[in-house]
């Protein structure tokens, strides 16, 4: 577990230099050190509750989790109300007060895992039934999917979706339950898309970006020349060419594309790596939790940071179309930067109580699949 925690922190204190450092090369030419500044405002921020989140006993949070299930939702609702909620590009994700701008889905995302690993350890037992496992958690997972979805965000909305999916599967839903409503969300997100001028054409700008270079698919062909740059070295740290003007948001969707050119196939590959570790560790951290509220909780934090990571990169390099997430701990913002850092926090919070016991759920949650009574704290 020492191994684990060693690794965890110094993953992410390699992203966070690595992001500070790219943020400050690619808006120099577009805002000097400003966005620097404000990012790291909201490191310090985020580091400070990372510490305390780390030092609380994160089975604090049960009694806390449906209140801030309630107080994400209550955001959510304000961030449609247009006085309150700030439109940008088309969409109300943000609320503001003065030049501090706040994304209220990157609540909602830990709010949500919280409220599931509640959920599946209150319910252990019958989880495998339908009523339990599927309908009572579809509901408020439903609530949340709803709220972001109209914003519109539909990439934290598939994120969320993918999350909530796992973290059901893990606390026991049995796979004959699981299918039909992600089969139906999937449909549903079919016709949104389909009814969706802007949203469609990115799906065939996807599918032939050759042939969208100039218009839909201008942003993911600037990133792939950035990164085609590069090469395995890079052209060197503050000399790349993309960043001035031919990569829309290189400092926050895109910031990987300027890593590639600037630090090369080499640096972009260690980013990935770093990723992993994350991955490995937040695995390894739930499967030796205390508790099932903590096995639950640690799995959806490391997916949720883990399939973030994966879809940007996978849009940067035009594995998947655009869905508009930040790459955690790099890009620019600090709603997500922040929430990913009390993550990471409650993770190692999860980590420190494992010392002190010996029980291993991975093999609890095979108990409870089976129909048992296998709680043991």
């Amino acid at each position: 577990m020492k191994a684990a925690v060693t690794m965890l922190v110094f993953c992410v204190a390699a992203l966070l230099a690595l992001g500070m450092v790219m943020l400050y090369s690619s808006s120099m030419g577009q805002a000097g050190a400003r966005f620097l500044l404000m990012q790291l405002v909201w490191c310090a921020i985020g580091l400070g509750l990372c510490l305390a989140a780390t030092l609380i006993d994160y089975r604090w949070l049960k009694k806390f989790a449906w209140p801030l299930f309630g107080l994400a939702v209550a955001l959510l609702v304000l961030v449609l109300v247009p006085p309150i909620g700030l439109k940008v590009n088309g969409a109300r994700r943000w609320l503001h007060a003065g030049t501090v701008r706040f994304q209220a889905s990157e609540l909602a995302k830990l709010a949500l895992i919280i409220a599931l690993a509640w959920h599946g350890e209150h319910f252990q037992r019958q989880m495998p039934t339908w009523k339990r496992g599927i309908m009572i958690p579809a509901a408020f997972i439903g609530v949340i999917l709803a709220l972001v979805f109209i914003e519109p965000d539909r990439g934290t909305t598939i994120l969320l979706g993918s999350v909530s999916a796992v973290m059901l599967i893990i606390a026991g839903v049995r796979w004959l339950y699981i299918v039909p409503p992600v089969v139906l969300a999937l449909t549903g997100l079919g016709v949104s898309l389909a009814r969706d001028p802007m949203r469609a054409r990115r799906i065939f700008s996807w599918l032939d970006l050759e042939a969208h270079k100039s218009g839909v698919g201008y942003q993911a062909y600037q990133a792939m020349i950035a990164l085609g740059a590069g090469g395995w070295t890079g052209l060197g740290l503050g000399n790349g060419r993309q960043k001035m003007g031919f990569v829309p948001e290189n400092h926050t969707d895109f910031i990987f594309s300027i890593i590639g050119e600037e630090l090369g196939l080499i640096t972009t590959l260690l980013v990935v790596m770093g990723f992993v570790g994350v991955i490995v560790c937040g695995i390894y951290i739930a499967l030796n939790a205390r508790d099932t509220f903590g096995m639950l909780l640690g799995s959806g934090i490391t997916f949720l940071i883990g399939l973030q990571a994966f879809i940007n990169i996978g849009v940067v390099t035009s594995a998947l179309p655009n869905k508009g997430l930040p790459l955690p701990f790099i890009s620019y913002g600090g709603s997500n930067l922040l929430m990913m850092l009390v993550a990471v926090g409650i993770l190692l919070s999860i980590a420190r109580h494992a010392k002190d016991s010996g029980i291993s759920v991975a093999q609890d949650a095979d108990e409870i699949r089976a129909g048992k009574n296998s709680k043991s704290d």
